[in-house]
């Protein structure tokens, strides 16, 4: 295939949609809007000419009022359509929220209990003689195999089965942790949560949020995603290939579901947040607990809740998800504290992601602290020192911490990075937290917290 790049009038397609006056009552004061626009339009215009997006749909709310709604580049390469701002996108883990919002609805009318074991609900799943409560399927934390990271997923991904045989492939495989002891981001657990729905509401995944979910945000353009019909105004989706951008690889929406198979618009994730967090969805101790990170077993704080991020950034405290399925990459956020709504949908996996659009655009409006002050720690960091190893997303990590200059640095996944200290036996880079644990006075192991993991790496050396 041939490498397509976009050039001339071709390249940044405008569809503005009605941008009004700033006026929410209380919300913090934003910069002018026409920067915004400057902004995003800069940020598209560079991925567009270098030929790694295919396109992209923006949308930017404070209050009721739009800041910014537009498109850029192409929903349709090869017939050369441009991206429609009202394009359906595939939302991929952005659909996660979704699932923990309607699971979260029958635990309001008395139908399910979080505390409950697992086995309550779907009796004939092998546990492996662990207790895990339903709590611990939403925030990543039951110890439960990812099936995405298992290689023998890649041979079913294209295939039609009962979903049965996706359940029986990692349900053998052994917890890579003890359930409540680590956060392993894992799409298994929204796979169960989707089955529960289904059973204990007595019908389809789908079906359900048709009827409960959708409609309390007026979402008119939202749905599951399908494989074999036709939708108007539905964006095609691409990734990198050797010559360019190429058409996604193939996946079948048995197997993202319940923790990856919505489809949507800008237009319906804005209506969702501004419904979502406007109090329209869910009862107020409901909310509290999807946006409440629930720590770990040991009393660690994590910064995950159920479907949903929620953490400070240098422009505010921030609850969002992002998105990725083939051909498709999303990101979700709403800064609570001054009304905003950032949605960025992306129908090209890979580089660059959303995710930058989206920073980018909150410290455009709402500015970027500085990073937390260093402080000085005043023990013996060689304590520190050490070789770490434990279960990541599908892979082992092992990380080697040591003293240069007077400060911690540590190697293993990435370039090396010089640690800054935060407080306790917590250090940090950027929005990275490295915090070491003690056991009998001695440090025995390191939790690295990236917000959507929190690994737990043991000390190997002596």
């Amino acid at each position: 295939m041939t490498s397509i790049r976009l050039s001339g009038s071709s390249l940044l397609l405008l569809i503005a949609g009605p941008v009004l006056a700033l006026s929410s009552a209380g919300a913090s004061p934003l910069r002018a809007q026409t920067d915004l626009e400057a902004v995003v339009d800069s940020i598209a215009r560079e991925h567009l000419d270098d030929g790694r997006l295919a396109g992209l749909s923006v949308g930017v709310t404070q209050g009721t009022d739009t800041l910014l709604l537009k498109a850029y580049g192409h929903a349709d390469l090869e017939w050369d359509v441009p991206m429609p701002v009202d394009a359906i996108h595939e939302i991929g883990s952005v659909t996660k929220q979704f699932t923990a919002v309607a699971m979260l609805q029958l635990w309001t009318d008395g139908r399910v209990d979080l505390d409950a074991d697992l086995t309550e609900y779907l009796p004939d799943y092998d546990t492996q003689g662990r207790a895990i409560p339903l709590r611990r399927l939403f925030d990543h934390t039951s110890g439960i195999k990812g099936y995405t990271e298992m290689r023998s997923f890649g041979e079913l991904r294209t295939r039609a089965l009962p979903r049965d045989s996706l359940v029986s492939m990692f349900e053998e495989v052994p917890l890579e942790f003890e359930p409540g002891h680590a956060l392993i981001y894992n799409n298994s657990a929204y796979f169960l949560l989707g089955l529960i729905i289904e059973k204990v509401s007595g019908q389809p995944y789908a079906e359900y949020l048709e009827d409960h979910v959708f409609p309390r945000a007026g979402m008119d353009d939202t749905s599951y995603c399908t494989n074999d019909e036709i939708w108007e105004r539905r964006a095609h989706g691409y990734q990198g290939g050797a010559n360019g951008l190429a058409r996604a690889d193939f996946i079948d929406h048995t197997w993202p579901y319940s923790a990856g198979s919505l489809c949507s618009t800008v237009g319906d994730l804005i209506a969702w947040n501004r419904a979502l967090h406007g109090g329209e969805v869910l009862t107020d101790a409901a909310y509290g607990l999807l946006i409440t990170p629930r720590p770990l077993e040991d009393g660690t704080p994590v910064r995950y809740a159920m479907g949903i991020s929620h953490y400070g950034t240098p422009s505010g405290r921030v609850i969002e998800h992002g998105g990725g399925i083939p051909g498709f990459v999303s990101h979700s956020r709403y800064y609570p504290d001054d009304d905003v709504i950032v949605v960025v949908l992306q129908n090209s996996a890979g580089p660059p992601g959303p995710a930058g659009v989206v920073d980018a655009i909150g410290e455009h409006l709402l500015g970027a602290d500085e990073a937390p002050s260093a402080g000085v720690y005043e023990g013996d960091l060689e304590a520190f020192e050490g070789e770490y190893r434990g279960p990541t997303r599908g892979t082992t990590l092992t990380v080697h911490v040591t003293v240069r200059d007077g400060s911690l640095q540590v190697t293993g996944a990435g370039p090396a990075q010089t640690l800054d200290y935060l407080e306790g036996l917590t250090f940090f880079r950027g929005n990275g937290r490295f915090r070491f644990a003690l056991d009998g006075g001695s440090v025995r192991a390191l939790h690295v917290d990236h917000v959507g993991g929190h690994y737990v790496l043991e000390r190997v050396d002596p």
